[in-house]
């Protein structure tokens, strides 16, 4: 302790953080990649990287984008014919079953280029890419409903639906729109099917991110927005820059939406085909009563609901206060027809007091929000403030800040977005290290900051440097769900899951030639391969 200048603190820390050798981590975090393309797999709460997970480019240490199997997988990420190699990882989801994770199938989608993968857990490979048949880049993917029926990913920036068709920025407001996708995902075959999903065509607001109801509020979804100003153009224009002119207003727009009424209107042919995708029109959806708009803080980036499902969290980042929404009060507005005006594109409006359960002044720059295993208690990051703030969101009371280092983007609670908590630690996704590292040149790594959430009082355990990308966002799942295979199944393609074309088992090694091609079958066991002896002479050079 003298020699390393350490106090009692310090060791109390590191024996919160300490998995002896051979014992393993009580929990697994699946952290983005960033412009890595990729995901990082760590334990907590050892904070020790496990694994890489290739998903959108290729990684030659496990062959990913090399061999055709895996080949294929990534081409099926290709926009317009052109190969992309390279993706912006951003927001992973873990399947679940009445909301609670079950350790199944990983979802990630890429910013950059509007794209969602499915990971299979049970060997933690890609199994799957689907492109957005509507969108030119998105940021609000992926998160799952309570069964994994849909992943919902959301546009982000407006552009015309329809591909192919330029419009300029002069009739934005006429011919540009956002969106939100309901990727079907079949459980059974692991994979997303495209021809069952569909869009909600949306106002041009930048929607953002999304989360799903559950319990009362299950068979809905919210995503909110910023940009509710159309702004366009900016300083080259000799107006305000572009962020000034998207923050004119004192409020954004959260939209809330009935997905199962939504996937029921698709299936009775009521949605239009763009691109060959079935989109639910703006028109359509206000007909039927499926979609409503509640004013929000402006520039919010997170919408959250509650474990139980009662309420949705939403912080604008240009506001110092967090909002608790009631869906019993967005229900009974509903209802009740009661509606304080409608946006430009004849959208219902629910008056801002009439939904509202709660507003708690927290902080500058409040962003994401989880909760924890005791009730009513939630987490907030602080962007400017650079603090993690503990509030009752029952009750509307401030209970705990703690600092982090530097710039806190999203945080993490252990299985903090789901129905089921689990509480004990967080962990706080900062955008800069500075001077917490070995100086590494200019371009410092992200860190990840481990905290003990057991205990009344927040407790600062651990930094860990992450140099891949820059993580955005992670998600954690108690490593005893996880079930994953210990080895390959025999004579099965890993990327399809079904029998490779190449199977041959041991005594069945053959060689055969047809033409000028020799085809050998045979078998192998590190780096000994067994083949059928052939009398065919072959010229080597």
């Amino acid at each position: 302790m003298k020699r390393r200048n350490l106090s009692q603190q310090d060791l109390l820390a590191a024996s919160k953080t300490y998995v002896p050798t051979g014992k393993r981590d009580e929990f697994v975090a699946f952290s983005s990649g960033g412009q890595s393309g990729q995901m990082i797999v760590y334990g907590i709460p050892s904070m020790r990287i496990l694994k890489y997970i290739a998903v959108f480019t290729p990684e030659p240490w496990q062959g990913y984008g090399f061999d055709e199997n895996s080949k294929a997988v990534l081409r099926q990420g290709n926009i317009d014919g052109k190969e992309i190699n390279w993706g912006d990882t951003h927001h992973p989801a873990i399947s679940e079953t009445d909301g609670k994770y079950d350790g199944q199938f990983l979802f990630i989608n890429d910013k950059a280029n509007p794209r969602l993968a499915v990971i299979d857990l049970r060997d933690f490979e890609t199994k799957q890419i689907v492109v957005n048949p509507i969108y030119k880049s998105e940021h609000g993917g992926a998160f799952v409903t309570p069964n994994t029926d849909y992943i919902i990913e959301a546009a982000q920036y407006a552009t015309p639906l329809e591909n192919k068709k330029f419009y300029p920025l002069e009739e934005f407001n006429e011919k540009y729109r956002g969106g939100v996708t309901y990727w079907k995902f079949d459980r059974k075959e692991g994979r997303i099917d495209p021809k069952e999903s569909f869009s909600l065509e949306l106002p041009p607001y930048s929607q953002d991110l999304s989360d799903a109801g559950k319990g009362p509020s299950d068979g809905w979804s919210f995503t909110n927005s910023f940009c509710s100003e159309r702004y366009v153009g900016g300083i080259e224009k000799g107006r305000p820059p572009y962020e000034a002119g998207c923050s004119a207003k004192d409020t954004d727009y959260l939209h809330v939406i009935n997905w199962k009424k939504a996937a029921e209107l698709v299936a009775a042919g009521k949605a239009k085909k763009i691109n060959g995708h079935n989109v639910l029109m703006m028109e359509t959806a206000i007909k039927e009563g499926i979609l409503f708009l509640v004013p929000e803080p402006k520039s919010p980036h997170g919408v959250d609901v509650t474990p139980d499902g009662k309420f949705l969290t939403v912080a604008g980042k240009l506001d110092t206060h967090v909002s608790v929404y009631s869906f019993e009060k967005i229900q009974a507005a509903i209802k009740a027809g009661k509606f304080e005006s409608k946006d430009p594109y004849g959208i219902p409006v629910i008056g801002m007091k009439d939904a509202l359960h709660t507003q708690v002044q927290l902080g500058l720059g409040p962003l994401h929000t989880q909760y924890d295993s005791k009730p009513c208690i939630a987490y907030t990051s602080l962007y400017v403030d650079s603090q993690v703030v503990k509030w009752n969101h029952c009750d509307g009371k401030v209970l705990d800040k703690i600092s982090v280092h530097y710039n806190i983007g999203h945080l993490m609670t252990m299985e903090g977005d789901s129905a089921d908590p689990k509480g004990r630690y967080l962990v706080a996704l900062n955008k800069l290290a500075i001077d917490r590292f070995v100086p590494v040149g200019p371009l410092h790594p992200q860190n990840h900051q481990l905290i003990d959430i057991s205990n009344d009082k927040m407790q600062l355990l651990y930094d860990m440097p992450l140099p891949l990308g820059e993580p955005h966002y992670v998600v954690a799942i108690e490593a005893s769900k996880l079930k994953p295979g210990v080895r390959y199944k025999v004579g099965t393609d890993s990327r399809t899951d079904k029998p490779h074309p190449g199977m041959v088992r041991a005594g069945e090694e053959s060689t055969t030639k047809k033409g000028n091609k020799i085809t050998v079958w045979g078998t192998l066991i590190r780096s000994h391969i067994t083949r059928k002896p052939s009398k065919l002479k072959l010229a080597m050079k």
